[in-house]
């Protein structure tokens, strides 16, 4: 059974910061390519950042600059460092898995966390 398991959201000023984490269990993780996706109320799922399996990053623009995603294949763990929030960036937060197709779309992904919300105060 694959689970993955997103925390480190929570309620910050504009110009601050967070770090989410996505716990991965079950076989999975060093060969997948990992994704962060958001989605904020009344808008799709959108990409924000992916991993693939040799560690290349990719950014959707909003994200270039102020996010940094890693993984730590030890601890099966990935995340995302996020710096100069906007209040434009609250959304649900969501780690993904898949494979290492188009690491910017959601059907490139089997397996989603339940997400973790940000919410950026003006």
């Amino acid at each position: 059974q694959v689970q993955l398991v997103e925390s480190g959201g929570g309620l910050v000023q504009a110009g601050g910061s967070l770090r989410l984490s996505c716990a991965a269990s079950g076989r999975i993780f060093s060969s997948n390519a990992m994704g962060w996706f958001r989605q904020a109320p009344g808008k799709e799922r959108e990409f924000v950042a992916a991993i693939n399996w040799v560690g290349a990053p990719y950014y959707v623009d909003f994200a270039k600059g102020r996010f940094t995603i890693s993984r730590d294949n030890a601890k099966n763990t990935l995340y995302l460092q996020m710096n100069s929030l906007k209040p434009e960036d609250t959304a649900v937060y969501y780690c993904a898995a898949g494979q290492n197709l188009i690491v910017t779309i959601t059907a490139s992904y089997d397996y989603w966390g339940q997400g973790t919300q940000v919410t950026v105060s003006s």
